[in-house]
């Protein structure tokens, strides 16, 4: 009798071993040694399946994407593509000419102007890398900031609406017209096209060229 009283303490004691104070119980219907469950979450934190369905939803303009993934198109050689006066593309790369006005941040607007490691390969100059830097795109920076200063307050209310470009009015520049070792196309008379006020107005663009049937400004406000 006593052996067996013996027996039942042993098997209590192990059974109280077994289960620790701190050890949550095993949630119903799941056995952890075959399906483990996931770690936490942190704060804050979305799963990746949620992530991606989120970027999918909120419709991210797929034309700026394409701009930051282009690459440099500069590193390729030029063709004689002409440039449409209207594209999804071209419009990208207005607005961020207009939001280089808007901000007084000429920084903004560079992936409208024309590529220097295109330019190197058209121009039939002395450091043509220089005279870009130096001279193009210096001119360009000053007249972002003129043209801020046109806006004065209305920068804060006024929308970027559409870029004008005079189809008819583009031509090809033959080589060794205007110091340029390759041809291009070129257009003068070019407006951006905003609305403040609810009235439409512009601001003139002197002159796009063209790299790969792509239109670029290369002069803003007049020829400097």
């Amino acid at each position: 009798m006593r052996a067996l009283e013996s027996l039942l303490v042993l098997g209590a004691l192990a059974g109280a071993a077994g289960c620790t104070r701190g050890a949550p119980p095993a949630p119903e219907g799941i056995d952890a040694t075959v399906a483990p469950l996931p770690p936490p979450t942190a704060a804050g934190a979305v799963p990746a399946s949620d992530a991606a369905t989120a970027i999918a939803d909120a419709g991210a303009p797929k034309v700026a994407t394409s701009i930051a993934d282009a690459g440099d198109p500069g590193s390729l050689p030029q063709t004689r593509d002409r440039p449409p006066a209207s594209s999804p593309a071209l419009d990208a790369r207005a607005a961020t000419l207009w939001d280089a006005i808007v901000h007084d941040e000429p920084e903004r607007g560079l992936p409208f102007f024309f590529p220097v490691t295109a330019y190197e390969q058209v121009k039939a100059i002395h450091s043509p890398a220089s005279d870009w830097r130096r001279r193009l795109v210096a001119a360009y920076k000053r007249d972002i900031h003129g043209l801020h200063e046109r806006l004065g307050k209305k920068a804060e209310s006024a929308t970027f609406v559409r870029l004008d470009v005079p189809d008819e009015r583009a031509r090809w520049v033959e080589p060794d017209e205007e110091y340029n070792k390759i041809g291009y196309w070129r257009v003068y008379g070019t407006r951006i096209v905003y609305e403040v006020d609810g009235k439409e107005r512009t601001l003139d663009v002197s002159s796009l060229i063209s790299w790969r049937g792509e239109w670029y400004v290369v002069h803003l406000t007049g020829f400097k």
